[in-house]
C-alpha cells in the first residue's frame, strides 16, 4: 500500500437491519484528499445475496442511518463540507433526503420512538457566547475550571457544552421544506452540567435509558450510571427545565460499575448493559473488562419512587440533592477473567444476547444466552475483526473487518453458523496487489510467558527473499490489541521493502484480565521483555529472511512511551520514531485529560522518596540520557490525550545532547491523527515516515528487485 492509496481505505459504519430483517443499510466511508475530508454515503444490501448493494444517498458524510419501526423512513446524520452534522430522514426506497435539525454543533445517534412518530438524538448545547459561528474564539470569557475533568482529546472543552437527550417530531408527508424556518421545534429532554450518552427507547415510548454521571463523587472517579430520561408525549410548560436523568444502578450507593452502552428488552422487563467495575477506588480501570450484565428493569422501575435512607448514600455528608436509585444489583452473564467486550456494540436476537469480545487479536461476535444459562456460542470468529452488529427478526449482521479489508458486510446464521460477505469494499485496494498477508507470530519471554503477534513481509517478487531491513511496531493503550484487521501502518511499510514484527506483549487487551494487568505499576518490565522476544523470535526464523543487524522502532501513545523506553536501554536500534508519546508521567498528570488518573493507576505514584523513585523507575524521561539512537518525534498540536509537551521535550533533551533528531509537529489535529485525522496530514505524515526510515534503514537496491 502506498501512502496515495490511503482513499481506497473504504471502512463501513454501524449496520441497520430492517424491521423484517430483509435489507442493511451501511454507510461507507472513506478518507478524500480532494476535500481534506472524509466522505461517504449510506448503501443498501440485501442480506439474502439476491442484488448488488446500491448507493441510498448521495451526501458528502451520511452516517448513523436508523430505520422506523414500520420500515418506511431512514434516520440519519449529514454532514455537509466542513460542516456540522445534523438529523436527516429518507424514504427507505430512495428520493431526496428531508433535514430535521440545524443543531449548533451538530447532532448524533439518532433514534425512533417504538411509533415512529419521533426521533431523539444527542447534541451538545453551547453557553451563551461560545462556540459561535464566524465569531472570534480568542475574545469569549475566560473558562473557570473548578473539576479534574473539562476537556477531552477529540472534542475540546466540553464543560460549556454538555451532551443533551433531543426530541423532534417526524414529518408527515409532504412536512417540512429544507429552510431552517420550516425545521420541526426540538424538545430538550436534559440539561444541567452533565454530558447524557448512547441513549435508547424503552418500549412504552414515554421514556429513554442512556448513560450518564449523577453521583455525588462523579468529579473524582471514573464511574457512569444507567440513566432514566423521561419523554412524554405532551410538552412541557413553557420556560420549565427538563428533569434530570434518574439514576437506574447504583453509583450513589457505593456500586463501583461504570456503565458503557445499554438496551432494554423487547418488553421492557429487562435492562441489558455493557459495564466495566473500576474496583473500590473507582477508579482502577487497568484490565477492568467490559462484561455484559442484566437489570431486572421492571423491578428499578417500580421502586424508583421509595424513600432512601440517608445512610444507603456514599459519602452521604457531601451528597447535597443527588439522585439515588433503587438499589437493584445487576448481574454479570460474561466472565470477568477471561472475557472483555467492546462497549457498543450490543444486540439482542430471539433468546440470545450479541456482543463482541477481544481475542487473541481479533474481535469475536458471541451470542450470549439471555437467561445466564448456558455457556455463549462463537458465531463469528477469528479472524474476523467484528466493529458493528445488528439483528432484526430472523437475520443477523455484521461489520468486521480481515487480513485483507477494512471492513466488509457480513450475514450470520444463528442457527447454523454459516458466514456470508455480502460486500467486498476493499477490492480495489487488493486490486493494486499492494496489500500484504502477514503470517502469526510466537514467541517466548525469557521468563516463558507466551508473546503472540504476527510479521508482514515486503513482495518477494519485488525485494526478493531478504534479509530486509525490519521494524518492530509497538501499539498505543496499553490496554488494547493489535488485530488481524488489514492495518494501513503495516501496509505502506511493507511496501515500502520492510519487514514489519507487531505483537500484543504483557498489558495488551484480548488475553483476559491477568495477562492485561501485568504491567500495573511496572511499566517497561515484563511489556518490554515480550516486544523484545518477539522481535528476536522473528529475526531467529531463518525461513522469514530478516536482516538482524540493520532494525529500527517505531510506536504511538503506549507505544511512543515504549520505544522511548527501549532505547533508553539499548543502541541496537539503528533509528526510532516516538510518536505522541506519553513520556513524562509527571507532567502528564496535569497536563493530559486522563492525567489526573491514568498514571497513577498503572505507574503508581505519591509524594515519598520512595513512591517517587518507583515513578521514575518507570519514566522514559528520567533516563533520557541513555539515549542515543537517532530519533523522529512525530506530535499533534491539540493533541490532549499525550500532550505535546511530552514530544517536545523528549525532542529537545535529545537535540541539547547531540542526539540526532527531528521533531514533526501536525496543527488542528489531536491523539487520533493517525486513525481519523485529515486526510492529507496522514499521507504527508506517511511520506515523512518513509523518508526517516530511507535515511537510518534504506532498502538495498539489491532487494528491490525494481
Amino acid at each position: 500500500m502506498l501512502p496515495t492509496d490511503l482513499p481506497l481505505l473504504r471502512t463501513p459504519g454501524a449496520p441497520a437491519l430492517s424491521p423484517d430483517g430483509t435489507t442493511v443499510v451501511v454507510p461507507v466511508v472513506a478518507p478524500d484528499p480532494e476535500t481534506d475530508e472524509y466522505v461517504g454515503s449510506l448503501w443498501t444490501v440485501p442480506v439474502d445475496g439476491s442484488r448488488p448493494p446500491a448507493p441510498l444517498t448521495r451526501g458528502h458524510r451520511d452516517t448513523s442511518p436508523v430505520w422506523s419501526p414500520d420500515g418506511r423512513l431512514i434516520a440519519f446524520v449529514r454532514a455537509e463540507p466542513k460542516g456540522r452534522p445534523q438529523l436527516h430522514v429518507v424514504e427507505a426506497g430512495g428520493g431526496e433526503p428531508v433535514r430535521l435539525t440545524d443543531a449548533p454543533l451538530g447532532v448524533s445517534e439518532p433514534r425512533f420512538s417504538p411509533d415512529g412518530a419521533r426521533l431523539a438524538y444527542l447534541a451538545r448545547v453551547p453557553e451563551e457566547g461560545r462556540y459561535v459561528a464566524g465569531e472570534d474564539p480568542g475574545a469569549e470569557a475566560p473558562r473557570h475550571i473548578t473539576t479534574f475533568r473539562y476537556r477531552g482529546d477529540g472534542i475540546g472543552f466540553f464543560r460549556d457544552r454538555p451532551q443533551h437527550v433531543f426530541v423532534v417530531d417526524v414529518p408527515r408527508d409532504g412536512e417540512p421544506g429544507e429552510a431552517a424556518r420550516d425545521l420541526p421545534e426540538p424538545v430538550q429532554l436534559t440539561s444541567g452540567d452533565v454530558d447524557v450518552a448512547a441513549p435508547r427507547w424503552l418500549p412504552d415510548g414515554e421514556a429513554l435509558v442512556a448513560v450518564a454521571a449523577l453521583h455525588p463523587g462523579r468529579e473524582e472517579d471514573l464511574l457512569r450510571d444507567a440513566v432514566l430520561v423521561e419523554a412524554p408525549r405532551t410538552p412541557r410548560d413553557a420556560g420549565s427545565e427538563p428533569p434530570l436523568p434518574r439514576p437506574l444502578t447504583d453509583a450513589a450507593r457505593g456500586s463501583t460499575l461504570s456503565v458503557e452502552t445499554v438496551l432494554p428488552s423487547a418488553d421492557g422487563r429487562t435492562l441489558w448493559l455493557l459495564a466495566g467495575d473500576q474496583g473500590p477506588s473507582r477508579l482502577d480501570f487497568v484490565a477492568s473488562q467490559t462484561g455484559l450484565f442484566t437489570l431486572d428493569l421492571a423491578q428499578v422501575r417500580a421502586r424508583l419512587d421509595e424513600p432512601v435512607r440517608p445512610t444507603e448514600l456514599e459519602g452521604a455528608e457531601d451528597a447535597g440533592e443527588a439522585v439515588l436509585a433503587p438499589h437493584v444489583t445487576p448481574r454479570r452473564l460474561t466472565d470477568a477473567e477471561t472475557t472483555d467486550l467492546v462497549p457498543g456494540l450490543l444486540a439482542l436476537a430471539g433468546d440470545e444476547v450479541l456482543v463482541a469480545d477481544q481475542r487473541r487479536g481479533a474481535v469475536v461476535l458471541l451470542a450470549v444466552p439471555a437467561t445466564g444459562e448456558g455457556e455463549p456460542r462463537v458465531l463469528v470468529d477469528s479472524p474476523a475483526v467484528v466493529s458493528g452488529l445488528d439483528a432484526a427478526a430472523d437475520a443477523v449482521v455484521v461489520c468486521a473487518a480481515s487480513p485483507v479489508s477494512s471492513g466488509d458486510v457480513l450475514a450470520v446464521d444463528r442457527a447454523t453458523g454459516a458466514v456470508r460477505a455480502l460486500t467486498d469494499l476493499s477490492a480495489p485496494l487488493r486490486a493494486t496487489g499492494r496489500v500484504r498477508t502477514p503470517r502469526e507470530l510466537t514467541a517466548t519471554a525469557p521468563d516463558g510467558y507466551p508473546v503472540h503477534g504476527w510479521v508482514a513481509l515486503p513482495d518477494p517478487q519485488r525485494y526478493g527473499t531478504g534479509p530486509h531491513p525490519t521494524l518492530l511496531l509497538i501499539h498505543g493503550g496499553p490496554f488494547a490489541q493489535y488485530t488481524h484487521a488489514l492495518f494501513d501502518e503495516v501496509q505502506v511499510l511493507a511496501e515500502a521493502g520492510y519487514a514489519v514484527v507487531y505483537g500484543n506483549p504483557r498489558g495488551s487487551a484480548g488475553y483476559g484480565r491477568a495477562h492485561g494487568r501485568a504491567i500495573r505499576r511496572g511499566f517497561g518490565t515484563v511489556d518490554a521483555d515480550d516486544v523484545v522476544a518477539l522481535l528476536d523470535a522473528a529475526l531467529a526464523d531463518a525461513s522469514l529472511g530478516l536482516d538482524a543487524e540493520r532494525v529500527g522502532v517505531l510506536g504511538g501513545s503506549y507505544g511512543g512511551y515504549m520505544t522511548a523506553w527501549l532505547t533508553t536501554r539499548t543502541d541496537r536500534f539503528a533509528a526510532a520514531i516516538v510518536e505522541r508519546g506519553f513520556l513524562d508521567p509527571i507532567s502528564f498528570v496535569g497536563s493530559s485529560d486522563i492525567g489526573w488518573f491514568f498514571g497513577l493507576e498503572y505507574l503508581g505514584g505519591g509524594d515519598t522518596p520512595e513512591e517517587a523513585a518507583a515513578l521514575a523507575a518507570q519514566s522514559p524521561m528520567a533516563h533520557v540520557h541513555r539515549v542515543r539512537t537517532p530519533t523522529l518525534v512525530i506530535h499533534s498540536e491539540q493533541d490532549w490525550r499525550c500532550p505535546v509537551e511530552q514530544g517536545q521535550r523528549w525532542f529537545v533533551e535529545l537535540k541539547r545532547r547531540g542526539v540526532p533528531a527531528e521533531l514533526l509537529l501536525f496543527p488542528g489535529e489531536g491523539h487520533e491523527l493517525t486513525r481519523s485525522g485529515r486526510p492529507r496530514h496522514r499521507i504527508t505524515r506517511f511520506e515523512h515516515v518513509l523518508r526517516w526510515w530511507a535515511q537510518h534503514l534504506p532498502v538495498a537496491p539489491s532487494a528491490s528487485g525494481r
